[in-house]
């Protein structure tokens, strides 16, 4: 058994070029929070437990808390070590906790027993949230996809992904479409937390592999309930704007297919959210279509709000261009872009 070997604690930039398992031994709560995109949860302790040695150090001290962390940890040690080996085949596991203290040293040493190098994360996952945060803050080479709602901006920044150009799914990464329907059909949303934890790996992405433009769709501050980091949001502000046109059969078309399935209570729920900002008129108008299903005349009740948003943002852009893809599938949609030299397609 090696089992005595000096535990190796590495600064997050250098531990990010390594390979193996990331392993988040945090209790469930605070990985549910936010957590390093890729890790997978081995907890020491569970929220209570955690709580419970937490609010033993602040009343006894240091050597209480440490022997309630042992007598709860005790039991668990056959099954960590158990999840530890099926990482094995991964290579020697990358592990952190809060502030790279006792808990991951604790779970490296178990790893030591069972014949794994283990490799800490020093500072532990603040450190990681350092450095996401501080990508925010870097100046990016972004490019924003306008349209008015219906026209397929999302579609077509995937078909553009797809051929090669750097992309960053402001809506996919939040699971929400941005607006009041926007969650309709999708999964819950990640917490603002883990939300720039996923934005800060696909900036980082891009930045290693020297992207020379970045691709976002215009959005709100807000994505449902995630939340741009304001310095990546002041920047989106400030970049140049491609709006794509559609005709408004083809938007309302659009939109039957993305929301049409979703169901009247869902639908109704979601208007009657925007209903101060529709007005009566078209609040009632919207509601009677759903309740007979009509839901391009559901949709059209609703665009001229949506509209009026839109183009009250636009005309804040100070730099943009303009491209009606009218008739276009995504995928001819983005190969149009790149032909036309609105995309650069990365080599």
């Amino acid at each position: 058994m090696s089992g005595m070997g000096e535990i190796c604690s590495i600064e997050i930039q250098e531990l990010r070029k390594l390979k193996g398992a990331l392993v988040d031994v945090r209790s469930p709560g605070e990985f549910a929070k936010g957590h390093w995109p890729g890790a997978i949860n081995l907890p020491l302790f569970s929220d209570e437990e955690r709580a419970a040695v937490g609010t033993t150090y602040k009343q006894k001290g240091r050597r209480p808390a440490i022997h309630l962390g042992l007598e709860l940890t005790g039991p668990k040690l056959s099954r960590l070590a158990q999840q530890l080996e099926t990482l094995r085949n991964q290579g020697d596991p990358r592990i952190y906790c809060w502030r790279g203290g006792m808990r991951s040293a604790s779970v490296a040493w178990l790893a030591q027993q069972i014949d794994l190098k283990p490799k800490l994360l020093r500072g532990g996952y603040k450190s990681y949230r350092r450095w996401a945060q501080s990508l925010f803050e870097q100046d990016w080479p972004l490019r924003v996809m306008g349209g008015r709602t219906g026209t397929g901006k999302t579609d077509l920044l995937l078909a553009m992904a797809t051929r090669g150009v750097a992309v960053v799914d402001l809506e996919g990464l939040a699971n929400h479409r941005g607006s009041s329907f926007g969650g309709l059909g999708l999964p819950e949303q990640p917490s603002t937390e883990h939300y720039e934890n996923k934005l800060a790996e696909i900036l980082d992405l891009h930045q290693r592999q020297r992207r020379t433009a970045i691709w976002l769709e215009a959005e709100s501050i807000q994505v449902g309930c995630c939340r741009i980091p304001k310095p990546l949001f002041d920047q989106l502000q400030q970049a140049p704007i491609l709006e794509i046109q559609r005709g408004r059969n083809e938007r309302v078309q659009q939109l039957v297919q993305v929301y049409g399935h979703q169901g009247r209570a869902a639908l109704a729920e979601a208007t009657q959210r925007i209903s101060r900002r529709l007005g009566p008129q078209r609040t009632k108008e919207a509601l009677e279509a759903i309740a007979r299903d009509d839901w391009a005349r559901a949709c059209n009740a609703t665009l001229d709000y949506y509209d009026r948003c839109y183009d009250h943002e636009l005309a804040r852009s100070p730099k943009r261009d303009s491209i009606d893809i009218s008739g276009l599938t995504a995928i001819e949609a983005a190969q149009t872009l790149i032909e036309r030299g609105f995309v650069e397609i990365h080599d």
